[in-house]
């Protein structure tokens, strides 16, 4: 399950809500040495941020369920495994995200990724317990692997590469099974961007110019290759045939694509390179590649 992806930027932008253009700039520009003010803005704000999300989750996503006793769930085969890549892509987006927030205040490189990239997966681990003490699901080692896979892979690239080469991204577009069965793929578009795994693509996008320096590409060019699945109104076939279901074929697809890399653009301005930093989580549209399991290939001229 993922959720709140955002939750390390949030303070940025309630902080910075009523400072002239100029305090905002000084105020994101990032310190070449700790300053402890910053630090503990940071740890205070992420502590703060954090329990109310949890607090909130349980109230307005659990609450609606049986609760039980703790126990293991092994849902490896649900929704063709769109969830898991959810999962990667949360952990290392949330990872990314409070690690960049510590080198804002001038933490030190091993501190941002033992406390910064760690972030994700404790954050998705604790909403995993709550799945276990729930009747409608369980704690999932499929997803905690699925945790550890995604701040692994922010981790790896700052110790082999000090940047980030390849980048988890995320895109979404409505379907019409959502509207057969809302209670489960969403009611509303914010909603089905959460629950209806028939909408969501999942991305690795790889900066060109970081693995060809000498080359002439931009530096922002990038290119991606994407994974999503549709025909699912449940998480498996014999559920779907066990609740009635209209009996869909359910498809792997797979994608490539063409992508931007924000953080890669030139600017002075720190306040700028905050947004591009945050949006850089989202692939945007383009020209796009489709290779659906047995059904050939499909192009688009514009993908999301």
């Amino acid at each position: 399950m993922k959720k709140s992806v955002f939750l390390p930027a949030l303070f940025l932008l309630i902080i910075t809500g009523g400072y002239s253009q100029s305090k905002v700039e000084a105020f994101l520009t990032p310190s070449d040495s700790l300053l402890t003010s910053r630090r503990n803005l940071v740890v205070v704000s992420e502590a703060v941020i954090t329990s109310a999300a949890l607090v909130g989750l349980h109230q307005l996503w659990y609450a609606d369920y049986e609760s039980s006793s703790f126990h293991f769930k092994n849902d490896n085969s649900h929704w063709l495994q769109l969830d898991k890549a959810g999962h990667v892509y949360a952990a290392y987006q949330l990872g990314r995200m409070s690690a960049e927030l510590l080198a804002w205040s001038g933490v030190s490189k091993k501190d941002q990724l033992l406390y910064g990239a760690g972030y994700g997966f404790v954050f998705l681990t604790a909403v995993e317990v709550f799945d276990g003490h729930s009747a409608e699901w369980g704690f999932s080692w499929g997803d905690v692997a699925a945790n550890a896979a995604g701040t692994a892979m922010y981790v790896s690239q700052e110790l082999m590469w000090q940047e980030q080469r390849i980048v988890p991204k995320f895109s979404f577009h409505t379907t019409q099974y959502a509207r057969q069965r809302p209670a489960v793929l969403g009611s509303g578009f914010g909603e089905q961007v959460v629950k209806d795994y028939n909408g969501q693509t999942y991305w690795l996008s790889a900066n060109l110019r970081s693995f060809m320096p000498n080359s002439k590409l931009p530096k922002w060019f990038n290119v991606a290759l994407g994974y999503g699945a549709e025909g699912m109104l449940s998480a498996t076939t014999s559920s779907a045939v066990g609740l009635s279901l209209p009996d869909y074929e359910r498809y792997r697809q797979f994608y490539i694509s063409l992508d931007v890399d924000l953080t890669k653009i030139s600017t002075p301005s720190s306040f700028l390179r905050t947004l591009f930093s945050i949006f850089n989580t989202i692939k945007i549209p383009a020209p796009t590649f489709e290779i659906r399991d047995s059904h050939g290939v499909k192009f688009h001229w514009f993908y999301f």
